[in-house]
């Protein structure tokens, strides 16, 4: 793990229950990294993975890092006071989003780790910035490796077998999607979000029986 701060950082305002995945939507990671470093930029993560899995500490964890902007979940909207930010080095969706490598997956694992065991963070709250900022973030995106994380139980696991359909309106829907953490966004992009993360291989914004299905089963968990 090497060591680049950066300035751009402030004092918590709220304990640790957060740890938001991001991918850096730059053409390569140095770019990103000196992006955040620069007090110009104003922007910050605790922590930038790169493609070859190389760790770059930038913001003490105590210490609240720009990462989050507006954003919510699950009743907090200063996220950036209750959450860690991991930025993963991809150029995303504007600069030709891509799959991210197995190097880098593994260190992403092995941190998420140690930060869930450090803050005792519950898997229901290891979330992506679309999920927080749905109106304004696609990342880390479709392709993102969540099953990878939940197979070693770090993110909840993606409900596919033995579900069953609620028969929800759409109204209903946006109402159930609320009471899993997401906020007051574009319905539409709410929904998109819902779908990277939970239902990747079909982003349409419209809600179906596999989406009811599968938010149905995650509630269920929750309770």
């Amino acid at each position: 793990m090497i060591w680049t701060p950066s300035p751009n950082f402030g004092t918590r305002k709220r304990p640790i229950t957060l740890l938001v995945m991001h991918y850096t939507g730059m053409r390569d990671g140095p770019s990103a990294i000196n992006w955040l470093a620069n007090p110009k930029s104003g922007v910050s993560a605790h922590y930038v993975v790169e493609e070859d899995g190389q760790i770059i500490h930038m913001v003490k964890e105590e210490n609240r890092a720009h990462h989050a902007g507006h954003s919510y979940w699950r009743g907090i909207t200063d996220v950036n006071s209750a959450s860690i930010g991991i930025e993963i080095v991809n150029p995303g969706h504007e600069w030709g989003y891509r799959p991210f490598p197995k190097e880098q997956m593994k260190s992403v694992r092995k941190l998420t780790k140690k930060i869930i065991k450090r803050h005792n963070i519950a898997l229901h709250n290891v979330i992506g910035h679309s999920d927080i900022a749905p109106d304004r973030k696609q990342d880390p995106g479709e392709l993102f490796d969540w099953d990878y994380l939940a197979k070693h139980k770090l993110a909840i696991k993606r409900p596919i077998k033995n579900l069953l359909d609620p028969l929800w309106n759409e109204a209903n829907f946006i109402e159930k999607l609320r009471q899993y953490g997401y906020g007051n966004a574009n319905e539409d992009k709410m929904i998109m979000a819902f779908q990277r993360r939970f239902r990747p291989n079909k982003i349409d914004g419209v809600m179906d029986e596999q989406c009811r299905s599968i938010l149905y089963a995650l509630l269920l968990e929750l309770a």
